[in-house]
């Protein structure tokens, strides 16, 4: 749930910074809330937690 929740944090805020600096339309940025809406629901979605799961383990080993 934490990492959902820190997924759709950072896509907020890079959809805002796309809307604020790259002259994003709202359309645009509906288009792609409502995309991701039914990916969600889709039978890919699974895959999709997984590989975002995996790189999120793989950015938390990284050490500096």
């Amino acid at each position: 749930m934490v990492l959902s929740i820190s997924g759709v944090l950072l896509f907020g805020v890079i959809v805002f910074l796309f809307f604020r600096k790259d002259n994003l339309k709202l359309s645009h940025a509906i288009v792609c809330a409502l995309f991701g809406f039914y990916l969600a629901g889709s039978a890919i979605a699974p895959g999709i937690q997984a590989g975002g799961a995996t790189l999120a383990d793989l950015i938390g080993e990284l050490t500096f």
